[in-house]
């Protein structure tokens, strides 16, 4: 599976050059190439000053300069800042906000930095009276954008990758904790006894009183009550459990097959942190999601524990196991 993520990756990264190379070549940010537009300069006109106001481009100019085949709007107003000296000479800032065009946004997200902003020279300002103006601009270089979009994917999900592995371990370090108190205090062995019936058909290969059991059932417990965090460290301690019984290491055993399947279907009584988002969000009812998240979760989970338990019992996926179990006895 590493190998697989490594081979994507690879892929990605040489996609993203040549794509790169091949904007560079036929210039598509149309790098050094002069772009004509309006100005309407909001305050007292002043060289040397910074001024606000908006740039108005004509949406066939824009189509036409930067080849864009699918590009459908009439005009395009955007608010800027412009500061220009007595010969015409100056530098002007798009705002990248909701009214920039797309292709803006790429350019200023395919600079890397400063991504809320787009920079253009200015090498010509002709006045045409009541605040509006003619101006000639270039637009500050672009080039490789895909890969600079890459960088900064890897930079913000290292950091999103990062809080959540810190949030984690508070989460694991007292979920842990409380099964450790209630596995000395009995209540572990006490779950067990009361849901034997189940496990004991479910998990088969399990031992009655082993420590899995106690970590699958309080995995199970969260799940149903929405905790996706909590049950997070007591699935990963019920799969540490189960390698332990495990007679083949490399191959997952039917009872982690059977495990994953409950963790994975979504069996929950309470969406508690669903709710919760809803409710964030400004749902009118966010707990409306509860009758419909039973149905699904159970249908969801019968419907795995099923397929898995026939295909358990095909001799095609058992063939492998007991040859190896037969090997070992032989050897014994």
């Amino acid at each position: 599976m590493n190998y697989i993520w490594l081979a994507l990756i690879a892929i990605g990264i040489l996609t993203a050059i040549g794509t790169d190379i091949y904007e560079i070549s036929i210039n598509k940010y149309k790098n050094g190439v002069e772009f004509q537009a309006f100005l309407e300069i909001e305050d007292d006109f002043k060289f040397g000053t910074q001024l606000r106001g908006n740039i108005i481009v004509s949406g066939d100019y824009f189509k036409e300069f930067y080849s864009l085949k699918n590009f459908k709007v009439d005009s395009i107003k955007n608010e800027i800042t412009l500061n220009v000296n007595q010969d015409g000479k100056g530098v002007l800032i798009v705002k990248i906000g909701e009214t920039t065009p797309e292709f803006w946004k790429l350019m200023a997200k395919g600079k890397g930095v400063n991504t809320d902003k787009l920079i253009a020279n200015v090498f010509n300002l002709e006045k045409l009276g009541d605040g509006k103006y003619k101006v000639t601009l270039v637009f500050e270089k672009i080039s490789f954008v895909k890969m600079k979009q890459i960088l900064n994917a890897i930079i913000e999900y290292s950091d999103i990758a990062v809080k959540i592995a810190i949030g984690l371990i508070g989460v694991m370090a007292l979920w842990l904790g409380i099964m450790k108190i209630g596995e000395s205090a009995g209540l572990i062995n006490l779950l067990a006894r009361l849901v034997k019936p189940l496990t004991k058909r479910l998990f088969p290969d399990i031992p009655p009183e082993h420590p899995a059991i106690g970590a699958i059932i309080m995995n199970i417990s969260a799940n149903m009550l929405g905790l996706g965090n909590a049950a997070t460290p007591l699935g990963l301690k019920a799969m540490e459990e189960l390698q332990k019984l495990n007679p083949k290491k490399d191959t997952a055993s039917d009872s982690m097959i059977t495990f994953l399947v409950i963790n994975t279907s979504g069996m929950t009584l309470i969406p508690a942190t669903a709710i919760a988002v809803r409710a964030a969000l400004g749902s009118g009812d966010p707990a409306a999601i509860i009758s419909t998240t039973i149905v699904g979760g159970f249908a969801a989970t019968i419907a795995g524990i099923t397929s898995a338990k026939i295909l358990q019992r095909l001799k095609i996926f058992r063939k492998e196991l007991e040859e190896n179990e037969n090997q070992k006895e032989v050897q014994g």
